[in-house]
């Protein structure tokens, strides 16, 4: 599943590094959080390698 935003994008590069242990979990907030509890690493792994080229900076629900 491709992101819709560059901003959902850049959300789950924040998530996926923490579930990889690159970075602190407590220092995630907001969607990142959301999506670190929610979703695999795989999931996590397809969102992040969307291209932004194209897509809006957010999409509004």
């Amino acid at each position: 599943m491709p992101a819709k935003s560059k901003a959902q994008q850049k959300a789950a590069g924040a998530a996926l590094s923490a579930k990889r242990g690159e970075m602190p979990k407590a220092g995630l907030q907001g969607a990142s959080k959301a999506m670190l509890d929610s979703m695999s690493e795989k999931q996590l792994d397809e969102l992040a390698s969307t291209k932004r080229k194209g897509k809006p900076e957010r999409v509004e629900d």
